[in-house]
């Protein structure tokens, strides 16, 4: 007596599930990566291992090629940036700023926003990048 199986097991397996995860996987992950950019301008900070523990309001940049930014905001002069300053931090009782600054910017330029702060009784924060 010649019994058949009805129930034959397929040897062939289905990747379009899997293809399905893999591309959701994909765009989870390009959509994420491109919300962490706590800074936008691309500065290659000096390295140092102690943090600031006061919170500033207001970010300067310095740019390798010497442009002034005040949070994303390019500022055209010294003078200007010294107005927008004064500006942002005028009703703020503890007025501090963050300086970002590029590694290969002269001191010079630094002592620049470091007197206009002075001067108007800004409190300073050098930003730095861990060391590694």
């Amino acid at each position: 007596m010649a019994l058949k199986s009805r129930n034959k097991v397929s040897a062939s397996f289905s990747m379009s599930s899997m293809t399905d995860i893999v591309f959701l996987l994909l765009i989870f992950f390009m959509v994420t990566s491109t919300l962490i950019a706590p800074n936008a301008l691309k500065l290659l900070l000096p390295q140092s291992n102690s943090q600031a523990p006061a919170k500033p309001q207001v970010t300067v940049s310095i740019t390798k090629d010497f442009q002034y930014y005040i949070g994303e905001t390019k500022v055209n002069s010294l003078g200007d940036l010294e107005h927008r300053l004064r500006v942002a931090l005028a009703k703020e009782e503890e007025p501090t700023l963050s300086l970002h600054v590029d590694k290969s910017v002269p001191m010079g330029e630094v002592v620049k926003v470091m007197n206009i702060a002075k001067d108007n009784k800004f409190r300073v924060i050098l930003a730095t990048s861990p060391i590694k």
